[in-house]
């Protein structure tokens, strides 16, 4: 049975990125936008997301609208996004957006700042929702509606491609069909970028992770301080390989988690930890996937 699985990837060699500036480590940082596409009731679901905030699990006997967890999802859009901002834009730094479309539609002062800052915006679908359920036909139709509406409230249609947790067995093939993207980062097993072939045509993949990622704060760690020792653990592991075999990094982060002051404040310790070394490049993921396509160009 063919389960299109790799377990064996670039093996002992991985290819040098030849990354700007001879640098030992890619950063990505990636500010989690969801907030407002949650499945709730509103939206026809028949429960209130609780996922990623203080409420999960504290009352599974909630019946109807869940109002705590809805104000945590809010906390996420009202100030955990500009305290990301802030941190980021006060250092220069730049940062990539994983954007759910219905989402930055419902803050257009958000979706506005995203526009003036720089950043680069993949989607993340046209709701926060898990794109496994979906049948191929509801799924292509979300891909086509994230695009529109991207364009709309961020000026330029998404070049990159990332859904809530797992694909569906058809996302890939369905961006593929849907043309225009660059790449997608919905899988998890690497620490460099890599080609697949996708309907007989080249596709760039882009890994993601989930362990260097503040979803941890959803249950292994719970100060501020314990995150970032790991993430700092993390960064100088990778510098050190380095300076023979470079990778990449991707950070992901999400508002309503370490958008509160004491993890942001771990998240500040971490990016000050970073700018202290040279030869790190911190690069948006639209800038990631046009670098590899330059210097690791496909070959069938």
């Amino acid at each position: 049975m063919d389960l299109d699985r790799d377990f064996i990837g670039y093996g002992a060699n991985p290819p040098n990125p030849n990354w700007p500036g001879k640098a030992r480590i890619a950063i990505n940082f990636v500010m989690n936008y969801e907030e407002g596409s949650e499945p709730s009731i509103a939206d026809g679901e028949n429960a209130t997301e609780t996922w990623f905030t203080e409420s999960d699990g504290l009352d599974s006997g909630v019946s109807g609208r869940d109002l705590a967890a809805e104000g945590l999802f809010e906390y996420g859009s009202r100030v955990g996004f500009w305290r990301l901002m802030r941190i980021f834009q006060d250092r220069g730094l730049t940062l990539t957006v994983y954007g759910c479309a219905l989402a930055l539609e419902r803050n257009p002062q958000a979706a506005a700042a995203i526009r003036a800052s720089g950043f680069d915006v993949c989607s993340h679908g046209w709701r926060w929702i898990r794109h496994y359920g979906l049948s191929e036909e509801v799924e292509r139709e979300h891909i086509r509606l994230a695009i529109e509406s991207l364009a709309r409230t961020t000026g330029e249609r998404p070049y990159g491609w990332y859904c809530r947790y797992s694909p569906s067995v058809n996302t890939r093939k369905l961006l593929v069909e849907e043309g225009g993207f660059l790449y997608d980062s919905d899988y998890y097993g690497d620490e460099l970028p890599f080609w697949k072939n996708v309907q007989g045509k080249p596709h760039l993949v882009i890994p993601y992770s989930l362990t260097t990622n503040d979803g941890q704060y959803a249950g292994s760690v719970g100060t501020g301080n314990q995150w970032f020792e790991f993430m700092r653990d993390t960064f100088d592991m990778l510098y050190r390989e380095g300076a023979t075999q470079p990778r990449m990094m991707s950070v992901g982060l999400h508002m309503r988690l370490i958008g509160h002051p004491g993890r942001a404040a771990g998240l500040e310790r971490f990016i000050d930890h970073v700018m202290k070394h040279d030869d790190v490049w911190i690069a948006r993921r639209i800038d990631i996937a046009r670098h590899w396509i330059k210097e690791h160009p496909h070959t069938r």
